[in-house]
């Protein structure tokens, strides 16, 4: 009681209050520069969520540009379901308690996609097999990678306000959903889809990056990662 009412004393005198909090918990505070900075009173998720969906990402891209030909996405099933989906939404939800709407939004639905994408194509799942018409499949996928692709453009516009970096995310992950998604629809061009894995590979350095940049803080490291603030300047 004692300690309330010095409390209360020390506020009407004018005395400052101290508070514990992480970095980037206070507006001004631009220690955690990928990501817009929201008062939050535990870790920072957005690393976590970036790093989720860099190296989910990452192996899909490699397999997508063939590489040392190996083309069958079945081993992407694990780390979708578990890294890229479950733990990033996980860091959605978390970025929804620390206020973060975009960082929310951004990840929750990543991680909703990498969900579905690996019930997609896990066998056990039976959804590819319901198919008797492989090309139907085929377009029916591409319209799954259409509606990410609008919502990724939303998404992008929606960072034009954060950093050149996680913009550069968004911008080629726009990209990649339009290329894969096209060529869904052109089997005849092989080569659509593999600028699509491409630009997916672009997008997991770039998502890993803006990851970096949120855990080598000022506090935590002797350097910092430059991602080009573009937030509003008061």
């Amino acid at each position: 009681m004692s300690q309330s009412h010095n409390s209360a004393d020390s506020e009407k005198q004018g005395a400052p209050l101290h508070h514990s909090v992480t970095p980037g918990g206070h507006a001004l505070d631009a220690s955690q520069p990928a990501f817009p900075v929201y008062h939050r009173k535990f870790g920072n998720p957005a690393p976590l969520g970036l790093s989720a969906f860099a190296l989910t990402t990452f192996v899909l891209s490699l397999i997508n540009v063939k590489t040392n030909g190996v083309s069958t996405p079945n081993v992407v099933v694990g780390l979708a379901l578990f890294y890229g989906g479950l733990v990033q939404l996980l860091a959605g939800m978390w970025e929804f308690a620390v206020g973060n709407t975009f960082g929310a939004t951004a990840f929750s639905s990543y991680g909703g996609f990498w969900l579905s994408f690996g019930l997609l194509i896990s066998p056990w799942s039976g959804i590819g097999a319901s198919y008797t018409n492989k090309v139907e499949f085929e377009h029916a996928i591409g319209f799954y990678l259409f509606g990410w692709f609008i919502f990724t453009a939303i998404m992008l516009v929606a960072s034009l306000r954060s950093s050149v970096a996680l913009t550069g995310v968004f911008f080629f992950l726009t990209i990649t959903f339009l290329l894969l998604a096209i060529a869904t629809f052109i089997p005849s061009m092989p080569m659509i889809h593999t600028a699509g894995g491409a630009f997916g590979l672009i997008t997991a350095f770039n998502a890993w990056y803006v990851a970096a940049a949120g855990l080598l803080t000022p506090d935590t490291s002797f350097f910092v990662l430059p991602v080009g603030s573009m937030a509003r300047k008061d």
